[in-house]
């Protein structure tokens, strides 16, 4: 097996195209716009979750469901709808992503019930999905030259970056001055400039010679996904239970029968037993699960996936504390993580040129062991004394992630051969969502299990508050400040004082468990990635 360099994800050659340089930067331009939507919507909708719990009385499960279900389905089908836009047109795909999200965001805005919230975020993953392949392959379709293209690329990855630190700001401020929907709202003027320069300035581009879609395989990605993760929540929830492990195995038996079809269809296409009479045309694999082969490849991919694990577990359960624990606006504490999660773009343009000095594997490694060392001051620290730890923490963090998610991603399109860049890129990018997803949906359930349990309300409360009240104070943390409000100033304080005590037990262990994961593969990306050479 060669050896990848750093710059081998963006040389395939390509024709040159006629048109004019300053076009290719302003295309550029206007395909930024659905690469922060999707990274805003990542972000911003956590800083809404106490509005969103206190509106629509949604419970600790709920709003959950509410940040997972997004990613949950886009995760999902990236792949199938990066193989779509191949067939019918990338440009095409992208306008009619774009286009379905801003009517979807604009409706689910005004969701009457979290159930209606939950089902909106869903076909936003649908949508989703076909907005972050489609940015990417036109990208190397616009940017033929090596050079160019590895700068469009970056600036790529630093707009995905960059509308992660741009969500809390938007988040905190539309939920103070506005309402939780305006969060969902502001995806229509975001994706109108696409809309309306992008058919005169974005070339199409797609495959000439495209297999058939593989409906089975689309419906089998979502039946790994959706039962695995519905078992994690109900065990950290609910506890062992046979439902919740019935659950987790169906989506492990559905990704063995995933896998098994994908190589079988890698074989017939070969031997032309896919083939369509009518049409010529066979039925491809959506994913060549051959590239897992590749130790490199899979390393970069789990490295990849627990930087985003570790960045949005971590996002979750700091915002919360800074509302209702700190007491900070939503736009105030949007603006406190500012600075680290800038942090985490400037990080990921520094280690480009790092990696000519550096071995891209001791990049990765060090970003991870930074990582790490974010969660290792949550774990061991005391919360009790402002945010200021947390903050600190959540910088050092934001370092490690930006560092080891860049040289991940250019480490997992180089390691794979130059005629399977694309799919290295879907799965890539998949990665991005199967990061954030299990990090909301293990670290938050975790966090919400670890407060249920450990939630001991002052005597008194049950003869002052009514039962419904109660309850949302031991289903989640807004429900709890939200139950001091209507109680005399002592025993409102006895209720804030159980809460934070119980909320910063489930911190103290969720960051434990992470401490432990980013250790590991620090571990794992500096051994099997240490002969990767140094860039050119």
């Amino acid at each position: 097996m060669s050896t990848p360099s750093i710059t081998a994800a963006t040389s395939t050659p390509a024709a040159p195209r006629p048109q004019a340089p300053w076009r290719d930067w302003v295309a550029l331009a206007l395909l930024m716009f659905p690469v922060l939507l999707v990274a805003v919507d990542n972000t911003a909708l956590t800083f809404a979750l106490p509005s969103i719990a206190r509106s629509l009385s949604a419970s600790g499960v709920q709003l959950l469901w509410i940040i997972d279900a997004y990613p949950l389905v886009l995760a999902g089908l990236l792949v199938a709808m990066g193989s779509l836009g191949d067939r019918i047109g990338r440009r095409r795909l992208l306008f009619v992503g774009s286009a379905g999200f801003a009517a979807v965001s604009a409706v689910t805005a005004f969701a009457p019930s979290a159930e209606w919230l939950i089902a909106g975020r869903a076909v936003l993953g649908l949508f989703g999905a076909m907005l972050m392949p489609s940015t990417l392959s036109l990208i190397r379709n616009i940017f033929p030259q090596p050079n160019r293209r590895r700068l469009a690329v970056a600036i790529w990855a630093a707009g995905f970056s960059g509308g992660a630190a741009l969500g809390p700001i938007a988040g905190g401020w539309l939920v103070e001055h506005f309402w939780w929907g305006a969060v969902l709202l502001v995806a229509v003027p975001i994706i109108l400039p696409l809309l309306l320069l992008g058919p005169a300035l974005i070339p199409e581009s797609r495959d000439p010679k495209p297999g058939r879609v593989d409906v089975p395989s689309i419906v089998l990605s979502l039946l790994v996904m959706v039962p695995v993760v519905y078992g994690i929540k109900a065990l950290a929830t609910h506890g062992p239970a046979p439902a919740a492990f019935a659950s987790i195995g169906v989506g492990l038996f559905m990704g063995y029968v995933f896998i098994r079809r994908q190589r079988a269809l890698a074989v017939g296409q070969k031997k032309g037993q896919n083939t369509c009479p009518r049409t010529g045309h066979s039925t491809a694999p959506m994913l060549d699960v051959s590239l897992f082969g590749n130790r490199i490849f899979s390393t970069a991919i789990i490295a990849n996936v627990l930087a985003l694990f570790s960045y949005n577990g971590f996002i979750l359960f700091l915002a919360q504390h800074l509302q209702l624990l700190e007491g900070q606006s939503p736009s105030a504490a949007g603006v406190a993580m500012v600075p680290a999660l800038i942090a985490t773009v400037v990080a990921g343009m520094l280690v480009v040129p790092l990696v000519r000095k550096v071995r891209p594997g001791f990049v990765v490694a060090g970003g991870l062991l930074l990582s790490a060392a974010g969660y290792f001051i949550v774990a061991f620290g005391d919360h009790s004394h402002g945010p200021s730890l947390l903050l600190a923490a959540l910088l050092v963090l934001c370092l490690g992630v930006g560092a080891a998610e860049t040289i991940s991603n250019d480490l997992i399109l180089g390691a794979a051969p130059a005629d399977k860049a694309g799919a290295a890129a879907a799965i890539s990018e998949t990665g991005y969502e199967v990061g954030s997803l299990l990090g909301t949906a293990i670290l938050g359930s975790i966090l919400t299990a670890s407060y249920q349990g450990n939630l001991r309300l002052p005597d008194g409360v049950s003869g002052l508050a009514p039962a419904t009240a109660t309850s949302q104070a031991h289903e989640t943390l807004a429900g709890a400040v939200e139950l001091a409000r209507t109680l005399p100033a002592p025993l409102a304080e006895a209720v804030t004082a159980a809460a934070r005590t119980a909320f910063d037990s489930g911190v103290h262990v969720t960051a434990t468990i992470a401490l432990v994961l980013m250790s590991g593969a620090c571990v794992l990306a500096a051994v099997v990635l240490r002969k990767v050479p140094k860039a050119r």
